[in-house]
């Protein structure tokens, strides 16, 4: 009798596999192989001979002649890439927080949070092109904003706004603030419904602060949270790419005098500019620099998951 129980018995333990499977599947594919591929191409050089290419083993060599040289533009182009994200991740990142605590504070019961959120979660649904293309034009010569600014007695270059690198870099970020503080907002607000209300019932009674319950519960108690919101930002705002492209129509800011002006350009466009086909492809010195951005991209993750991360007491 009992065998003919456990022959009947059904192992479910397998589906969970079969579910998995295309998961790991699509990984493999499409994120781990390019980038094994991304790794092996930045120790080979390859050189067009026609409709051929020659690929060459060069080791150290394209990390020699064009990473580690003065003036290398990867350089300039992280650089920029920080800076951008630096100027819209700080303001979201404290904003949204304040925006959370605000939204759960048992103390203030605000009417109408749902439509708050709604209204404020609502630019991370519009497209990147979309938003891009329209500060575009509000900051044209003949934009709106730019219009506005005047009639203010703003002074305007003829050329517009954008006549100046700086003003596009504040205004990429700007844009970049502007469709993902919502994001991070919802994110927040659930780290911190997932908190015990005893935790700040027990302050109340105890005599708190809505700010001291700030710092001393929610802040130490969102600190997963944090560690994902942080991480994920890092790896998204040291990887931008579509806005300050599509801001720029395509191509770097001009200036009246005809100079490239490259200070919103990030370092996947600079990799992007060397992979296309043309004279200009070179893979090797695309795949170097993208070697050089996955090596930052993981310090900057393990510096916000060091900071974020629980200390555990030694027994």
């Amino acid at each position: 009798m009992k065998n003919e129980t456990k022959n009947k018995t059904v192992e479910y333990g397998r589906y969970g596999y079969i579910f998995l499977a295309p998961f790991f599947v699509v990984f493999l594919i499409f994120q781990l192989f390019p980038l094994v591929y991304t790794f092996g191409s930045a120790f080979v050089q390859t050189v067009k001979k026609g409709r051929n290419a020659v690929e060459t083993v060069v080791g150290l060599g394209n990390f020699s002649s064009y990473v580690f040289v003065k003036g290398s533009e990867v350089w300039s182009s992280i650089g920029i890439t920080i800076c951008l994200w630096l100027l819209n991740f700080i303001p979201q990142i404290l904003l949204s927080l304040l925006l959370a605590a605000w939204f759960t504070d048992i103390q203030c019961k605000l009417k109408g949070q749902g439509a708050y959120k709604v209204i404020m979660y609502m630019p991370n649904i519009i497209t990147a092109a979309s938003i891009a293309f329209l500060f575009n034009a509000l900051f044209q010569v003949q934009g709106t904003i730019t219009l506005l600014l005047k009639r203010l007695g703003v002074p305007i270059p003829s050329n517009g706004v954008l006549d100046h690198g700086w003003t596009s870099l504040f205004i990429i970020a700007f844009i970049q603030f502007w469709m993902w503080y919502g994001n991070t907002m919802i994110v927040l607000i659930a780290g911190i419904m997932g908190i015990s209300p005893s935790l700040y019932e027990a302050a109340m009674v105890d005599g708190a602060s809505s700010r001291q319950q700030f710092f001393k519960i929610t802040v130490p108690l969102l600190k997963p949270i944090l560690q994902f919101t942080m991480v994920t930002s890092a790896i998204g705002g040291l990887q931008m790419y579509d806005i300050p492209q599509l801001f720029n129509a395509g191509g770097p800011v001009v200036n009246y005098k005809g100079q490239q002006l490259n200070s919103t350009t990030t370092i996947v466009m600079t990799i992007k500019k060397y992979v296309e086909s043309g004279s200009g492809q070179n893979v090797g010195r695309a795949s170097a620099y993208s070697v050089v951005l996955f090596v930052i991209t993981l310090a900057v993750s393990m510096v916000f998951y060091i900071l974020t991360s629980e200390k555990k007491e030694k027994r």
